[in-house]
Parts: structure tokens; sequence; C-alpha cells
């Protein structure tokens, strides 16, 4: 029965490029038995699993035979279960399933849990969308799995992978006090600034290298989440698709912006708490982040609104981009993964409730006198810090 997974999974594993080693590898506890990587579509979720499988191969060829890709894409699942699947692979010595597309599985928590319970030898690290139910919000497995962010590449990231400079990650702390010594060390090695306005672009999503499109692939992913990750998981009718894409390019047209709910819902003939409720999914499925005061979180309204990541202000072509909501967005993206960010009176950002930060497309004219990112800088001085050295945090 198994027979043809392990052909699948040894063609993949084979053929995966791993282009650069992505730091959660080195953060997941992988002797955990039940381990969810979460992550927005695009990122690289199946390709940061294949590199684990490799890597575990690579370690010990034994591994060849005791560990699995299984994607639940195949239509054997229509007619068996993954409890099934997960017991004669059990019996076939297998110790560790990987498992992709779970979210398509009718029942998945369910049978996560019995699996957990029943096959004690086994390990299962499953990829998650962003909009699955896990932790407080799954009774079956939520005091069970562990839950791991697999973001977009990091500037530094794509940064090493253009240049195949080895350059290391770097903390807020270590940014704000060492700025210029660390931007020096790096501007040794490479020239950031003839790579940062590409990443801006087109360098936060994995597949740039091998599209030949970058922008189609990008709207390709784009609707994949609204068609599949929003509709499926959210299990919301296909006749409001049209209403969730009109309330997606609306924004993108007016991002970075404060929120008018009654008139946006006056556009897409919808009621207020509909709004709220698309924009809390296009939020979940990382085509948003919102920006609140501190204190506050959804369901209140929030201050403003932002695009996920850089890569998406040009997505939307019939707008023309602007630069300094570009450099507000590259900020935001890369901080609010592990530091907390909030509206600021007076400033662009508050970061981690102490410190405001204003952020530049272009150096200012005048003295500034807290800590500043400036998106055309090189090379900072004082409290002036190069926008693109906070693409070091991971």
């Amino acid at each position: 029965m198994l027979e043809s997974f392990f052909a699948t999974h040894d063609y993949l594993v084979s053929h995966v490029e791993i282009p650069i080693r992505r730091g959660l590898m080195d953060e997941i506890e992988w002797k955990d038995r039940l381990i969810a990587v979460k992550g927005g579509r695009g990122v690289g979720k199946t390709d940061f699993l294949l590199g684990y499988a490799k890597q575990l191969y690579e370690q010990d060829p034994a591994h060849a035979h005791d560990t699995l890709y299984v994607n639940f894409n195949n239509f054997y699942f229509t007619e068996h279960t993954l409890y099934e699947f997960a017991g004669e692979f059990v019996r076939q010595g297998g110790k560790t399933l990987i498992l992709d597309q779970l979210f398509k599985y009718p029942n998945w928590s369910k049978e996560l849990k019995d699996c957990y319970f029943h096959y004690t030898s086994l390990r299962i690290v499953f990829t998650a969308s962003p909009l699955m139910r896990l932790n407080d919000g799954n009774p079956d497995i939520g005091h069970l799995v562990k839950v791991y962010n697999l973001r977009g590449y990091s500037f530094r990231e794509y940064l090493c992978i253009q240049t195949h400079a080895a350059l290391p990650t770097c903390s807020l702390d270590e940014i704000l006090k060492n700025h210029v010594d660390i931007a020096r060390s790096v501007c040794a090695k490479v020239k950031p600034l003839w790579y940062f306005p590409d990443y801006l672009k087109q360098g936060y999503y994995p597949y740039r290298e091998v599209s030949r499109d970058f922008s189609e692939t990008l709207l390709k992913t784009m609707n994949m989440m609204l068609e599949v990750d929003i509709l499926l998981i959210k299990q919301i009718d296909v006749s409001y698709l049209t209403k969730i894409r009109q309330l997606l390019y609306l924004l993108m047209m007016q991002v970075p912006c404060g929120l008018n709910i009654s008139e946006m819902a006056e556009k897409i003939d919808t009621s207020r708490a509909t709004i709220m409720n698309y924009i809390k999914c296009l939020k979940d499925a990382r085509l948003l982040n919102l920006l609140y005061q501190d204190g506050k979180e959804f369901p209140m309204k929030p201050s403003k609104i932002y695009l996920q990541n850089p890569n998406l202000c040009y997505a939307q072509p019939t707008r023309e981009v602007d630069p300094q909501a570009v450099a507000e967005t590259f900020f935001y993206s890369a901080l609010h993964g592990s530091h907390k960010i909030n509206v600021a009176e007076n400033a662009t950002f508050l970061v981690n409730r102490n410190m405001k930060m204003d952020i530049y497309a272009t150096k200012p004219t005048r003295d500034v006198f807290r800590y500043s990112a400036v998106a055309d800088m090189e090379m900072g001085k004082d409290k002036l810090i190069p926008l693109w050295l906070f693409g070091f945090l991971y």
C-alpha cells in the first residue's frame, strides 16, 4: 500500500532545492510528537518540510525507510483514513509522517489526536494554513500540538541567496545600539541597497527564482488564499467570494489607511459586521496586517491597515506605488512576527510599547531626535538607521 507514497517521497526529496537554511529549522524542537508548521500560502512550507526530510536522510540514510511525506491532495484519502494509513506506516517501521494539505481532509484534528494516543512511537509534522484552528482554538489537539510560524524570506535570507554571502541575524536591540558597526560589516561583503528595491518588489516569496512571471504567480497565490484558504477552511459560501475580492481590492488601492467600515459596507453592499469578519479572514490568510492602539485588538476596529508584506504593494498594477507606504509595510512586516507593533502618537509606530519609531522613504532634511528607519540609506548615523537592516531580524 505504501510503495507509491514512498516513490513520490523519494522523488520529491531528491529534487527539492534548498537555497538557504531557514532559521526556523533550528528553532523547532523536533523531538515533539505533534508539530505544526504554519505559514501563509507561498512562503515555502512544503519545501521546508521536504528539506527536513532530506536532512534526516543525509544524516542517516536509514531514515529513507522511516520518514514519509504525504500530500492530502491524493485521492487515496477519499476512501481511506489518516488513522488507518498511519497504523500501516507504523507497522512497517515508520517513525515520522510529514503531512501536507491536511486541511483538505475531514476530521483531521480528531484523527491526529487518535494517532497521537494510539501510535506512541509515531511523530507527525504537518503544514498548517494560518486559518486552521490550532492551540487554544482546537479542542482535539490544542493541548498537544506545538505550532511554529514560517514567514517569507527576510531581506537577510534574500541577500544570502543572491550573493552567497554568510550574513548573521541581529536582534532589535543590537540594531538599535550598534547599527553603524553592523551595517559597516555587511557592506564590506555586499551592497545591500543594490538588492533592497528588488526584495521589496519580489523577494519575500521563495518562488521568485523559479517563476517566469513573478507578478502572475503572486496573483495566483493571492487568489488561492481567497478561494481555498478563506472559503474552504472558513466554510464561506463561494457566492461571497466576489465581495471578499472587492473588499481586498478597495483596501489595496488605499493602504496604509484607516478603516471606514460604513463606507466599505456600502460599497460592497454588506453589513458592518461582515466587513470586520472579512478583514479578519484577510488578516489570518496573511494578506493584511492590522495596526491597533496599545491594548486594543480584534474585534475592535483597527487604527490602520497595511498589506502583510511589501511584495503585495506591487500586486495591483493600476495603483501607483507609494515608496513611503512600501517602507512602512516592510518595517511592520519585518518586526511584527516577534515584536509588538502599535500605532503611535506623533510617530509612525510604537515598538514593544515603549519606543516610538519613524519610518522615512528618503533621508529627512531636519534633525531627528528618536530612532528613525530610512529606506534610501546604506549607512546610518546616530538615531538614523538604514531600513534594510531591520530585514536582518531573522
